[in-house]
């Protein structure tokens, strides 16, 4: 695979000196690249053998300078094996743990001088893990405690402190093990004082700690992380003193508050994905008070009227919020997503947002039947749109700096964006005098609003509520009519809209064929089979197996290569089976066991193409894919196998582009033209070209 194009190899080679091969970052995008250096770029007549024997050297002078060429050197991925093939990692970390500690007597006279033998300490150390050679599992206790004890200093110096914890983010990242003991030293408590200071950097650096615990906290670990941040006022600190300070905000610092939004939006997956149990009569009891708060009722004693007299009364009430079974509305949330993050939204908007909560059900209960806005129905499909909008569930984008200011203003912050988006929902509604059969149109419009609200990054809740008051549906026609002018000419308005409608409206109706096409298509594919290379930890090496799926779609047939086929293989030469009904699961990316392996979440370009099939108990076959198609091609067949949905970026490419094509053929008929089964003729090469053009 070619090198990123913003990487560039430059060989640099003095008189007398150690040759070396630079690679030049020219976006400088991730942090342990991107460290600040007190140094200039030196000249390094030195090998990694001096090196080595320099920093053990007696002298704080000499011990500094061999420490400070060090950190230079160790950039270099040549340098970084030949140092570490001498044992230097283990070297480092026994400066840290003990080597630093005679040093620190002399700390009050020699300040400034600890602190860079310290900062270029551990800047070499990061720079030679950053090569991804030396596995992080390898560190002792000792060491963890030694640079757990810098960030939990309330003084200490700035260089120390940024490598201090880019180190402690990368040891939870790349291991398990190690978050469990990174855990153990390091507490919320000790982080917040980071992020009260001035420097930007640091607060970068705290947050990218903060976000890896969350990450790989285990499940029922999160919740309870989540509410000690909420305790410590993690989010209030973010907003006064990073989100509104006057230093503005890097694009590093914009990831890592994008991070924790995703993660913080994540906690809602466990009750998006909860069913309600209708016989769970503490969940029924929340549907119950809705109906007291909307009506001002008392629940009725058991011996108040017949049965079927209350069963008519309940009946006509649910009616009137908006269920779609009136008669048991708990069937309603029993759909997943959203599930019971519906039903939390809806009770939170009847508490802290009553007024609004009884406008919204009493005007709606005046209405016509066919006009009226159904609450319940509403709300479920709104909390759904507002998941997909902020990718509840999904894993934060490694590249994206996607956070909003609005969401980091207040501690149920999706809780109130619901509350907002269910009253711009009614008011669009009366705006574009729906009926029932429109209701898909107004959620089409509603999500519209939404969206381009979020585009214009508001600062608060309320600015955003601001921003949906000028997107009423006049201005969304206005704003379509106007996008669509620039791309086309419409004579008329009426014309317009009633064209893009029909248009859309087709769209949808042959989306589920083609995506069905689609599937096939990918099946297909896996019934050819791939052949696969097979990649240790350490290096490539030409070996192959191969995997294809059978014409029947049961079972999947694999076994192991001398070399690259030509063609396919065929089903009796593969020895080995996995029925497709004992799969229980296909990961991706770092989720892969074999990207968990030591140095493989270094390796970008493989990680890209990482797949896995789960079976049985801890039972898994894993796989590099030869290119991103044939990576996109084996993850979409295998969902459509189990069921699922298929969600590569070459599903939704080959959609957009035989939707496209669809609808041109449709159009074309409507049309009355004919479209010839045979491509026209190649015109025939002219046999003479001695012409000449009179002007």
């Amino acid at each position: 695979m070619p090198p990123p194009a913003d990487i560039v190899k430059v060989a640099i080679e003095w008189p007398g000196a150690f040759p070396r091969l630079m690679e030049i970052d020219q976006v400088r995008s991730r942090r342990t690249r991107s460290l600040p250096h007190r140094w200039p770029f030196p000249s390094l007549p030195c090998t990694a053998q001096q090196l080595h024997e320099r920093i053990q050297s007696s002298s704080m002078d000499a011990k500094l300078e061999a420490l400070k060429d060090l950190a230079s050197a160790s950039r270099d991925i040549t340098f970084a094996q030949e140092f570490i093939n001498l044992d230097g990692i283990s070297l480092l970390t026994q400066m840290v743990e003990s080597g630093t500690e005679r040093y620190q007597k002399l700390q009050k006279i020699m300040k400034p001088c600890f602190g860079d033998l310290l900062s270029f300490t551990l800047t070499a150390f990061v720079e030679l893990m950053d090569h991804g050679i030396v596995s992080w599992d390898t560190f002792s206790v000792a060491f963890i405690k030694k640079i757990a004890s810098y960030v939990n200093k309330s003084a200490m110096d700035t260089a120390v402190l940024q490598r201090s914890l880019a180190i402690l983010e990368s040891m939870v990242l790349n291991s398990q093990d190690l978050y469990q003991k990174v855990a153990q030293e390091i507490t919320i408590g000790q982080l917040i004082p980071h992020l009260q200071g001035t420097d930007q950097d640091i607060q970068t650096y705290t947050i990218a700690v903060i976000n890896a615990l969350f990450l790989k906290a285990p499940e029922e670990k999160r919740q309870e992380m989540a509410h000690i941040l909420a305790q410590k006022q993690l989010r209030s600190i973010i907003l006064t003193n990073i989100i509104r300070s006057a230093r503005p905000i890097n694009d590093e610092m914009a990831h890592q508050l994008y991070v924790l939004q995703v993660l913080t939006f994540n906690l809602l997956e466990d009750r998006m994905m909860t069913k309600m149990d209708p016989q769970d009569q503490a969940q029924r009891d929340i549907i119950f008070e809705l109906r007291r708060i909307a009506f001002d009722v008392e629940c009725e004693p058991n011996n108040s009227g017949s049965i079927e007299k209350r069963k008519s009364m309940y009946t006509r009430d649910y009616k009137k919020l908006g269920f779609i079974n009136h008669v048991n509305p708990a069937v309603d949330f029993t759909q997943i997503p959203p599930g019971m993050l519906a039903l939390d939204n809806m009770l939170y908007l009847a508490k802290h947002h009553q007024d609004a909560y009884i406008r919204i059900v009493l005007e709606n209960s005046s209405r016509e039947d066919k006009h009226e806005c159904p609450f319940g129905r509403s709300s479920i499909e709104l909390t759904k749109m507002l998941c997909e909008i902020l990718k509840v569930g999904e894993l934060p984008s490694e590249n994206c700096h996607d956070f909003h200011p609005m969401f980091f203003t207040h501690d149920r912050s999706f809780k109130e964006f619901f509350c907002i988006c269910i009253q711009l929902l009614n008011k669009t509604w009366k705006e574009m005098r729906a009926t029932s059969e429109d209701f898909n149109k107004v959620m089409q419009v509603v999500r519209e609003q939404i969206m381009r609200a979020l585009a214009a990054k508001p600062n608060s809740l309320d600015q955003f509520k601001s921003r949906l008051q000028n997107l009423s549906y006049t201005e969304i026609l206005k704003i379509r009519q106007s996008e669509r002018m620039n791309q086309e000419d419409f004579q008329s308005r009426p014309i317009q809209l009633q064209l893009w409608n029909t248009f859309q409206e087709l769209r949808e109706k042959i989306q589920p064929e083609i995506m069905e096409l689609i599937k096939q298509q990918r099946l297909n594919r896996l019934c050819e089979g791939t052949c696969f290379r097979k990649i240790s930890c350490r290096r490539r090496q030409d070996k192959f197996w191969y995997c294809r799926l059978s014409p029947n779609h049961k079972v999947l047939h694999y076994g192991d290569l001398e070399e690259h086929p030509q063609g396919e293989v065929p089903h009796d030469s593969l020895q080995d089976k996995l029925p497709v009904a004992d799969i229980k699961a296909v990961v991706t990316g770092k989720d892969c066991p074999h990207m968990k392996e030591k140095g493989a979440l270094k390796q970008k370009e493989v990680l890209e193409l990482a797949f896995s099939i789960l079976y049985e108990s801890d039972e898994y076959l894993n796989f590099i894919a030869p290119d991103k198609h044939e990576y996109c091609v084996w993850t979409d067949g295998l969902n459509a196998l189990l069921g699922k949905e298929m969600t590569s970026e070459f599903t939704k490419s080959d959609l957009d582009t035989l939707l496209s094509m669809e609808m041109k053929l449709r159009l074309l008929d409507l049309e009355n033209i004919q479209i010839p089964e045979a491509p026209p003729p190649i015109p025939k090469e002219p046999s003479n070209y001695d012409f000449v053009y009179d002007n």
